[in-house]
């Protein structure tokens, strides 16, 4: 390889050694104060709100990935050019270092949860890889350094063989290549290292020791259509949309549990996790969905729901009068809002500890979420829930709201063709048109399709057991040949009718009626 090509892979070794140690150091802290993930987080905040649409738009939840593969890439990039640069001028290297350390200092010491110890990866990772620039860049010997004069030669030597060129040296420090090798194996065995020890067996054996109670009052059960391709009834946990700014998800520990009500209440409150498990819980089937969730979208799911009634919590601590808004904090601060009249209203909103009859995916806010039916989950489905503070509209923003999402957001009207796919061939005759429909809080009390801007027909609905679940659909669909365009819009328990305008979900969430062309032959 070539004197370039070594010295990048020694920026490489140097950046690498460098995240590594901090991943591990981080291990000791918190698994949010390791550089990479505090610098994506910060990412995350201050992303544009039309670039994080199209980040959820186009990658789903696969998102959070890219952005970490993004990050790699650039960080790649800048450390071989960095090591190449310090073979010339060492100091490149120091700097680069102390910026990469200064920057992932101020990352993790700016997210809402972090404490001054959350500075230490970042900055026990770059005297790391200083130590490591520090090893494989070497001053060259007097001999290395003359070693672009052509040695003295017999008169005979040319008869015999062609004399071979040696190529000049560059200026400055000579890089050890068998220390690049070794570098860069020991950072890949400590990072390794520092991703085993910060991965989550811990919280996943916690999680699997908690034994849920059987709930004071289970809710009715549905059902629904056997058609094919239809999406489910109830979303199963591993399929279950997920939609958050959480780079890293935090570890929340049962046994280090406390929620606290705080903020306009006559009656602060501090629950422990076993607290939350005496009180008489609810199981209900509620259908969540995401603001994000553009027209068509697969951003909603339906699950059946363990938890604390979230009134009788609120009716004990007393709020204030003037308390109209319940702001809910994550362990990672983020943070909702949502009104406390619709907290209290006589709906199924809940503390849940459970999803489909198990302790809460750690993906999904275990130990402890919070869910509103009828409203987004941004402004009412808190994960990793850690404190409720009565407050105000006039005087809290949440996360969101402050990125000028609506404050108050209601779920709006949707229904979706999960079947015929789009652009598929059918054949004529009798093909099943299906998918699902949900307006929670309100209900579904009709699904409507129509062929090619024709008159609508209304689709078998499957039978509805609240108004806080989707409700599953079917028409038939007596299929001439040719191309054709399908269309659904639904109609909710308070007899408005989705609108048909295409809507972006910023600020409040999309609307419009879903359509899928298809071919009959």
């Amino acid at each position: 390889m070539s004197g370039r090509t070594i010295a990048a892979l020694a920026g490489v070794a140097c950046a690498g050694g460098a995240l590594a140690a901090a991943q591990l150091a981080a291990v000791a802290v918190a698994p949010g104060s390791a550089p990479v993930a505090a610098v994506g987080a910060a990412v995350i905040d201050a992303t544009p709100e039309p670039v994080k649409e199209f980040a959820i738009r186009t990658f789903g939840e696969h998102d959070k990935l890219v952005l970490l593969i993004g990050i790699g890439t650039v960080l790649l990039i800048a450390a071989a050019a960095v090591g190449i640069l310090s073979r010339k001028r060492i100091a490149v290297g120091y700097a680069a270092l102390a910026v990469l350390g200064t920057v992932g200092a101020a990352a993790a010491l700016g997210r809402p949860a972090a404490d001054w110890t959350w500075a230490l990866p970042s900055l026990a990772g770059a005297a790391c890889g200083a130590l490591v620039l520090w090893l494989l860049y070497r001053r060259p010997k007097a001999a290395e350094a003359s070693a672009g004069e052509r040695p003295k030669r017999s008169p005979w030597a040319s008869l015999h063989r062609r004399p071979k060129t040696i190529e000049a040296p560059v200026p400055g420090r000579v890089v050890d290549r068998r220390g690049v090798l070794i570098a860069l194996t020991g950072a890949g065995l400590v990072g390794v290292v520092g991703w085993r020890l910060g991965g989550t067996g811990a919280i996943d054996s916690a999680r699997d020791a908690v034994r849920l109670p059987e709930p004071a009052s289970v809710g009715p059960e549905g059902s629904g259509l056997d058609v094919e391709g239809i999406t489910s009834y109830l979303t199963p946990n591993a399929d279950f949309y997920r939609v958050d700014t959480a780079l890293v998800v935090p570890r929340v520990f049962p046994d280090d549990y406390v929620l606290r009500i705080t903020g306009r209440v006559e009656h602060p409150m501090e629950l422990s996790f076993r607290d939350l498990l005496d009180r008489d819980l609810i199981e209900r089937e509620i259908t969540l969905s995401c603001v994000s969730n553009q027209v068509g979208g697969d951003l909603a799911g339906n699950a059946r729901w363990l938890g604390a009634p979230l009134a009788d919590l609120l009716a004990e601590a007393r709020p204030d009068p003037d308390a109209d808004q319940v702001v809910s904090r994550s362990s990672d601060g983020w943070t909702a809002g949502t009104p406390t009249a619709i907290c209290t209203d006589g709906r199924d909103a809940m503390l849940a500890v459970g999803m489909n009859g198990e302790p809460l995916p750690l993906h999904h806010g275990f130990p402890v979420r919070m869910l509103v039916p009828g409203l987004y989950g941004y402004v009412s489905a808190t994960k990793w829930l850690v404190e409720l503070e009565l407050s105000t509209f006039t005087d809290f923003d949440p996360y969101w709201v402050r990125r000028d999402w609506d404050a108050k957001a209601p779920v709006k009207t949707f229904s979706r063709i999960d079947t015929p796919d789009p652009l598929k061939r059918v054949g004529t005759g009798a093909v099943p048109v299906a998918g699902v429909a949900w307006a929670q809080h309100r209900g579904v009390d009709r699904v409507e399709v129509r062929v090619d801007e024709g008159p609508w027909n209304e689709a078998e609905l499957a039978p509805v057991i609240g108004a806080d679940v989707w409700r599953q659909w079917r028409w038939e669909w007596d299929a001439e040949p040719g191309r054709h365009k399908l269309e659904v819009r639904a109609t909710d328990g308070e007899g408005e009718t989705q609108p048909q305008e295409r809507q972006t979900p910023f600020p409040d969430g999309a609307t419009g009626w879903h359509s899928v062309v298809v071919t009959a032959e």
